[in-house]
């Protein structure tokens, strides 16, 4: 294995693959580079001379400038190059569309196929609480449950805690009110009690109006302050839709159900060579099966946001990824915040510079496919193919937002790792291989070793195998933790 990479012809910089000393000497197109200062795991190092105010080249694309002369085998970081980027764009749509390989592989995996024909990869008994004020109650009546009944036959019980659902205006009530139905008609949940204060302005009545349709035989309603005691009511009512969900069980049904949500966080400079392609090959082959993938984190297409662009199926797709794109760039701009501070200081010390960095290495996660759809935040999945979501960059509020949305899973991943999870299963996929072996209680699997000699394909193939078996019902480490977790977008006024 070479101790460097060179990722596209293009370049003018190598990306470390492990740590390098002072004085090392890399050949590199049969010329000699000697390094002039120690370069980290995941860095970048100058190919060539640099002058100042050039563009700094990586994946074949500018990931910002140069702000003073860079010599060759000098460390390439924040220190000598800035972001390219600034407001409001304009943009040309030029059609660039690969062709998706559509061999019907006929793969399977055991889920649970619902009376409106939908399906889930889990079975899950969910509170879904309208106001912040109402989850320890939400708590109470689980305790109460478990302490009258034995759940056997179902994947999980949860309470999904939140801080919203009064006190709130606007957008910020309207995504409150879309997040939460979006919640309880997800096919995970093969049972839901959506659980009330009475005074909050995300009241019942309105909320159950906003829900259309939705099965009676799955969904309960209780108003705490209505009920004479509300965790008795409470525990009733989870076993009522106990009693309809134990006998649910799963059968085979076609990988073209699958709906994945591709999100990243905690990335160093290995996520855009290792994790973030396999997942993007990983997309385009279940969209060749018919299935669903679904990217989002907004402001980590800025930068990268006309590959997108020019993937898009048709005009109209097109117009709605660029106001994707300068919506999220106004909403910053409106709060008087540039839209370029994006990488963490935890993206930065694993050698990421710039948000065009971050966001070319971001969206290999999204793979070749055409771009069929764009979502608003809140909205559900229409089409088969890949689609754009909306929503920030946060681990948290974005994975809800794919939850929402219709997503099956959260494929996650990180150069350094996080416990968390999400509504629906949450797969963390390392970057590197010291990552997936010191934090093995966090990480479910590894594509360190595409640095390791080991070809894509087998990779990939490994990968849609685990992938099927965790949609057939194996636990994921954030499951297994009992790490679940709900956020929702905030932009205004809390009263």
């Amino acid at each position: 294995m070479k101790p460097f990479i060179k990722i596209n012809n293009r370049d003018n910089l190598l990306v470390a693959l492990e740590d390098l000393k002072k004085d090392t000497v890399l050949i590199v197109e049969n010329k000699e580079i000697r390094l002039k200062e120690d370069i980290n795991k995941g860095h970048k190092i100058a190919l060539r001379d640099i002058d100042e105010s050039e563009n700094v080249i990586k994946y074949g694309y500018p990931i910002g400038h140069a702000i003073k002369d860079i010599g060759i085998g000098e460390w390439v970081h924040t220190h000598n190059i800035k972001t390219n980027l600034s407001g409001i764009e304009e943009y040309q749509y030029n059609k660039k569309i690969q062709p998706i390989d559509h061999e019907d592989k006929k793969l399977t995996f055991k889920g649970y196929v619902r009376e409106d024909g939908k399906v889930g990869i889990r079975n899950e008994l969910w509170i879904v609480p309208l106001v912040g004020c109402v989850n320890s109650v939400g708590e109470l009546i689980i305790r109460k449950f478990k302490e009258e009944v034995n759940p056997e036959g179902i994947d999980a019980i949860e309470v999904f805690h939140h801080n919203y659902g009064c006190s709130q205006l606007g957008d910020d009530h309207e995504n409150t009110k879309k997040i939460l139905g979006d919640i309880v008609k997800h096919p995970n949940a093969g049972g839901v009690l959506v659980l009330g204060l009475g005074c909050e302005n995300n009241g019942m009545e309105a909320f159950v109006d906003s829900l259309g349709d939705y099965n009676k035989k799955r969904v309960r309603f209780l108003v705490a302050q209505e009920a004479e005691n509300e965790v008795e009511e409470g525990t009733v009512l989870l076993k009522e839709l106990y009693a309809h969900m134990k006998n649910d069980y799963r059968q085979e049904v076609s990988i073209a159900n699958l709906k994945i949500g591709l999100k990243c966080g905690g990335s160093d400079g290995l996520s855009g060579i290792t994790a973030n392609p396999l997942v993007g090959k990983f997309s385009d082959y279940l969209i060749s099966q018919g299935g669903v993938t679904v990217l989002t984190e907004v402001p980590e297409m800025f930068g990268a946001e006309t590959i997108l662009m020019n993937r898009c199926i048709d005009e109209e797709v097109f117009h709605k990824t660029v106001n994707l794109i300068n919506n999220f760039k106004q909403y910053f701009m409106d709060y008087k915040q540039p839209v370029y501070e994006n990488p963490s200081p935890g993206n930065k010390a694993g050698g990421i510079t710039t948000l065009e960095d971050k966001s070319l290495g971001c969206t290999q996660k999204g793979g070749n496919a055409p771009v069929v759809d764009v979502l608003d935040y809140g909205e559900t999945i229409k089409e088969k193919g890949l689609n754009l979501l909306s929503a920030p960059g946060n681990d948290l509020v974005a994975s809800t937002a794919l939850g929402a949305a219709g997503c099956h899973m959260v494929l996650f991943t990180t150069g350094r790792g996080t416990p968390f999870g999400s509504l629906v299963p949450t797969m963390k996929i390392s970057s590197n291989s010291k990552l997936y072996d010191r934090k093995s209680n966090w990480i479910d699997f590894n594509s360190g070793v595409l640095i390791e000699d080991t070809y894509m394909e087998t990779v990939v193939e490994q990968f849609v195998e685990y992938v099927l078996e965790v949609a057939s019902g194996t636990l994921l480490d954030n499951e297994k933790n009992g790490c679940r977790e709900i956020s929702i977008f905030k932009t205004g006024v809390t009263l």
